[in-house]
């Protein structure tokens, strides 16, 4: 790209996203209303407890969210707290919000509590729906008598609980993105003003990508609180990322080029394969997840894909239309002169890379050993959190659930739903009876519970929670699929968070090896070679297994967490492996071209020297803006937060920084086979002393484009 078409181009690439801005911006204050935060809408079709939730619908009241208010008293319900609840009762059922039949009170065998149970209608608008189950939850509270204990539990508990946890997420998420990247941005450039212009360009490209979002939403791609949240980190993090290895490069040529449009010609030149293979990389390790099980898995790879490449788009127009825009001053006080040295030629990565240089075997030694060791965490990590476990607050529909399991069976406000043959349901009941089922049974009249032939049948497990209650359901499945001709189907809660951590399980199993083949073949297209790109995903994995390993320690040690989210180890490695290989394709894309003209040594040593600075700055941007994920009062997503920073400092400063490299010198041109540059020898003499010699064919960077 020549100079005098920059001069004309920055401003169409600045007009352009005016424009965008302008028709997508009210589009991304949108999201939040297509957001589905129900378990319902996470399960895949095939899924048996999907296939109650469908049935369901056909029933009276079958799409409505039931909800059960716990009252109690340690030393046992007075006649006035029984009254008392009783108006409660009567006042839910003269409620319009309030569907279908609501059940006498049902005091506890002990006496201590009771009961209350109604549903609300279903609304597609989060924010409706949440007004409606507050308003029911008031009524529920009016006229108590002092010193009786009461909470909102049961599935519309839940459902009330997650909505309030993801309510204001892209806002609370963008507020500390922003303020987090602002202050690494202007300690990283230590300028007045160029940490603006990457901040201004990502801002730009978020707002595209969540109105993008908006309306694959419309369409029907399900988007939840997780994925808008991790839309923003991600969105953030990658764009940074990009636009500090832009601007490093167009800093650098800055020191060739007196003209600055002749200088950032050449830094996109140079700088633009790496990025469009680190951002493809990355889309199509998040499209990836479209092969998943669980809607929600499948909805976070086409949410992450936009915005990694909105990202992308942003940081290769609007970037270096800015940056052209203002001017070297933009640099100021560190404002960079041609004709002078950089840093890479004389700052501190180039000591550390002269160092890597003298010892190699003992560096690639010890960081395997390190990470080997690390891994070793991953025996401390289990994936059984359960929906009770998930906040990092108090929740009332966790304490109700505890004020249940003191007087009623644990599984009482929660209770397995059953869709039989309606001829086969005595069979069904006396099948169910046996180990995990306390009462066998608890329907109401026919006419709310019986459908088109087939019958509703509510099953009390004796735990709701835990590993117990997944056997529950699973045994009681067994059983009913023996009963002839009853065609049962066990659904509910329980059963719903069963059918997620398996399908986690399988998307685990099926999604990981083919982001493994997807990433190996780009680096081998772009590495024009095959052993670099197995070596290179070998150190990834490696990164990958100790990040896990490291953070199990963590939340373990520092967080006491009871568990982790089944889903954590694939989105871990989604993020970790995609986000991995961009600093690898950064790293060794330099490499490859510094040792086109001085042997590999010198290009390694002379990739690292250039690319340290930059690769670590952006690892440090990217942890920081997923720690943001910890402001969040959700485990799954504080967790995923801390795996994915730590594996990303591991990987700058441990395996991007020391194992690639001094693997690099250790292998030496073989590792470019069968790629032609395996012949290309090392120069005579000592290059890592002098990387700023430059030996063979004449610099990339000084070649001014046609």
């Amino acid at each position: 790209m020549t100079a005098s078409r920059l001069k004309w181009l920055k401003w169409v690439s600045l007009g352009l996203w005016l424009g965008l801005l302008v028709v997508t911006g009210p589009l991304a204050g949108k999201l939040s209303s297509v957001e589905k935060n129900d378990a319902a809408a996470f399960l895949p079709g095939k899924a048996e407890s999907t296939k109650v939730f469908n049935e369901l619908k056909a029933f009276p009241g079958g799409d409505s969210v039931p909800i059960v208010v716990v009252y109690a008293r340690a030393s046992g319900l007075t006649p006035a707290d029984l009254a008392a609840i009783a108006k409660v009762r009567t006042a839910l059922i003269a409620d319009q919000q309030v569907v279908g039949q609501t059940p006498p009170v049902i005091p506890s065998p002990n006496k201590q509590a009771a009961l209350i149970s109604y549903k609300v209608a279903a609304n597609s608008d989060a924010n409706k729906l949440l007004d409606t189950i507050d308003a029911t939850r008031d009524i529920s509270r009016q006229g108590l008598p002092a010193g009786l204990d009461t909470d909102l539990t049961g599935p519309g508990g839940y459902l009330r609980d997650s909505l309030q946890a993801f309510s204001g997420i892209s806002g609370k998420l963008l507020g500390t993105t922003v303020v987090v990247v602002a202050i690494i941005l202007l300690l990283t450039y230590r300028s007045l003003l160029l940490w603006l212009i990457p901040l201004v360009s990502v801002g730009f490209a978020a707002g595209l990508a969540q109105g993008i979002v908006y309306l694959l939403g419309r369409a029907g791609l399900v988007v939840n609180g997780q994925s808008a949240g991790i839309l923003t980190v991600l969105v953030f993090g990658a764009g940074t990322d990009y636009a500090l290895l832009l601007i490093a490069r167009y800093r650098e040529e800055l020191h060739h080029h007196e003209n600055r449009h002749e200088a950032m010609g050449v830094a996109i030149r140079q700088a633009a394969p790496a990025l469009l293979a680190s951002g493809a990389t990355v889309t199509v390790g998040l499209l990836c997840l479209l092969f998943s099980e669980l809607n929600s898995d499948r909805g976070l790879g086409p949410v992450g894909a936009v915005g990694v490449l909105c990202a992308l788009a942003a940081q290769l127009t609007l970037l270096p239309a800015l940056l052209l825009i203002f001017g070297r001053k933009l640099f100021w006080p560190f404002i960079p002169k041609a004709g002078t040295q950089g840093l890479s030629d004389e700052g501190p990565w180039a000591r550390i890379s002269k160092g890597l240089g003298r010892h190699p075997r003992r560096i690639w030694i010890g960081t395997g050993v390190t990470l080997i060791a690390l891994c070793f965490g991953l025996l401390d990590l289990s994936t059984g959190l359960t929906q009770d476990q998930s906040y990092r607050t108090k929740t009332e529909s966790v304490d109700g659930q505890h004020l249940i399991a003191r007087s009623f069976p644990a599984g009482a406000s929660q209770p397995a739903t059953v869709i039989a043959a309606a001829d086969k349901t005595a069979q069904v009941l006396a099948a169910s009876r046996g180990p995990g089922v306390v009462t066998g049974a608890a329907f109401g009249p026919p006419s709310n519970r019986r459908q088109n032939g087939r019958q509703q049948i509510d099953i009390i497990l004796t735990n709701a929670e835990g590993q117990q209650a997944f056997d529950a359901v699973s045994a009681l499945r067994d059983r009913l699929r023996a009963v002839p001709g009853a065609d049962a189907l066990v659904g509910g809660n329980t059963a719903t968070t069963l059918d997620v951590n398996n399908a986690s399980v399988h998307d685990r199993k099926l999604v990981i090896p083919i982001v493994l083949g997807v990433v190996l073949l780009i680096l081998a297209l772009l590495l024009r070679a095959i052993f670099a790109p197995i070596l290179l995903m070998a150190t990834v994995v490696l990164s990958y297994l100790s990040a896990l390993g490291l953070a199990a320690l963590v939340y373990d040690v520092i967080f006491d967490f009871p568990g982790s989210d089944p889903s954590l180890p694939l989105f871990a490695f989604i993020f970790l492996v995609a986000l991995g290989i961009d600093y690898n394709i950064f790293l060794m894309s330099r490499v490859r071209e510094e040792a086109q003209r001085g042997g590999t040594r010198y290009g390694t040593l002379r990739g690292l020297a250039t690319t340290g600075g930059v690769i670590t700055s952006a690892g440090i941007v990217l942890a920081a803006t997923f720690s943001v994920l910890g402001v969040l009062p959700l485990v799954q997503l504080t967790q995923l937060g801390i795996v994915v920073a730590l594996g990303v400092l591991l990987d700058t400063f441990v395996v991007r920084s020391l194992l690639v490299p001094a693997l690099t010198l250790e292998i030496g041109p073989k590792i470019w086979w069968p790629g032609a540059l395996r012949h290309v020898p090392d120069p005579p003499g000592d290059p890592d002393l002098d990387l700023a010699s430059r030996p063979g064919g004449p610099d990339p960077a000084t070649v001014a484009t046609s």
